[in-house]
Order: C-alpha cells, then structure tokens, then sequence
C-alpha cells in the first residue's frame, strides 16, 4: 500500500471513531442511567422558603420549619410572624413571601381579594381566647366579666387584628365592653404586657398561653366558644409554588397536626 493511501485510511478511520463518540448511546444494559427529575425537584433541592405566618403561630411553625428542614435537604425555612392583618398588608405593598397563614378568615378573604395570594386558601387549625394572667392568678380573675373589675390592668389586641376581632365577638355576645389600657398589634404583645408585669390580665389565644406554660396561668370562659377563630394557609403569587404547596401540605398533613395539637390548637372545621 502506498504512503498516501496509508495517510487516506488513518484519517479515514479517525473520522469514524469521533463520529461515533459524538452520538448518544443507547446501550442501558449494565450502565448508568440518569432518570428524569421528577415534578418539583428543582425546589426542594435548595433554597429558602419564605413563610409569613400569624404571631400565635410562632413556636409550632417554627419548630414544623425545623422537622420540613430535616426532609427537604438545603431548603431553609424562614419566618416572619406579625398580626395577620400586618403581613397581609405587607404583602398587598409587595413584600416577597411564599407562604401565607392568617389567624382568621377575613385576612385571608381580603389577600385573595387583593390577589395576593394563589388558588383557595386551606383551613388547618383553629383557635380559641383565654385570659392570660400572672402566676397564681393574684388578681382572683375568674371570668371575662371581672376583666373590668376596678384598678384592674388589662391589655387586649387591636381591633383590626385577629384576636382583637375575637374580642369584639365577645364583648357582643357577653354585652361587657372592655376598656383597656392598650391594644396591641399581635398576641405575643399582649403576653409580653402580662410576663413583663405591666398588665394584670391579656386577652390571648389558648396557645399563647400554652407556649409561656410556668410563667403565666390561664383563665378559660366559656363565652370564648362565641368568637373561634379559623386559621387558613395558602401561596403567596409569584413565591415558590413547588416547594410552598409541598409546605402547605406538611402543615395540614400528620406531623402538622401532631405539633399545632400539642400546642393547643383545635382541629380544622
């Protein structure tokens, strides 16, 4: 065989081989094949989560975040707590959020109103008042009535706050309108007003005074089963949807339930 000819064959064959590595293979027996990401997988590979949720939600959200956490690998969960009608505000000016859980119905009506939030909003708890109160109860409080007892210290929420909605219902329904010192814009106000000392009885939820258990006693009245509040969750537009919906059902699932029951939480209705 010539020169040339040889030099015409290697090239060739060169050409072969670099054709051939070029093209995909479609041989699976005995080789690794990567399956396609399902559905959402992108989402829960990384990232944070941004959850606005009401201020009685504090220590069961925060501890469900942890648990979410622990079975989505690199997703942080942060919160922001308030007064629902403070985050719903927030978000209606264009704050950025994920996931949104209002102490009431009515917040929740008025962000899907506002457009702010994605689908129907899910129901997974509800919530009722007590009267929080220091330990021992020194005060002798003993039913909603004795809130406007004389030289008496009460705190209650804002009126335009869930818990203060709550206690305008009461106050309907008992005919005992309250006079207090001040209204606050979320539950953990009023609490810190009783722990602090600078209040001798808040109108909270029966969770908040569940969370400060040893330093703060309750006084439970019937008239609370007047004004329970409802507590919806839903996605915020334009957050995370994959990864917010896969919360969201956390938050209504078992392990949801299990943590907002031992924090006194009723169950949905």
């Amino acid at each position: 065989m010539s020169q040339l000819a040889l030099v015409v064959a290697a090239v060739a064959l060169f050409a072969g081989a670099c054709s051939s590595s070029d093209q995909p293979s479609t041989k699976t027996g005995g080789a690794s094949v990567t399956a396609p990401a399902p559905k959402g997988a992108a989402n829960t590979a990384g990232g944070t989560l941004t959850v606005f949720a009401a201020a009685s939600l504090t220590e069961s959200f925060t501890a469900l975040g942890k648990e979410f956490e622990a079975q989505h690998a690199g997703v942080t969960v942060k919160f922001s707590f308030a007064g629902s009608s403070t985050l719903e505000q927030q978000l209606d000016n264009g704050a950025k959020a994920d996931v949104f859980a209002s102490a009431d119905q009515a917040t929740m009506d008025k962000a899907v109103q506002g457009g702010v939030v994605d689908g129907q909003a899910t129901v997974f708890a509800t919530n009722k008042l007590a009267i929080a109160v220091a330990p021992g109860n020194p005060k002798g409080i003993k039913s909603f009535a004795d809130l406007n007892k004389p030289n008496l210290t009460v705190i209650t929420c804002a009126a335009q706050v869930p818990c203060g909605a709550a206690a305008k219902k009461v106050e309907t329904a008992t005919g005992v309108t309250l006079k207090p010192k001040s209204e606050e814009q979320d539950v953990k106000q009023v609490l810190n007003k009783v722990l602090s000392g600078d209040a001798d009885a808040g109108l909270v939820y029966v969770t908040d005074v569940t969370s400060a258990a040893g330093k703060a006693d309750k006084v439970d009245f019937p008239e609370a089963a007047q004004a329970i509040n409802s507590y919806p969750i839903a996605t915020v537009k334009g957050g995370q949807a994959d990864l917010a919906h896969q919360f969201e059902e956390f938050v209504v699932g078992a392990q949801g339930k299990n943590e907002l029951t031992k924090a006194g939480f009723g169950s949905a209705q």
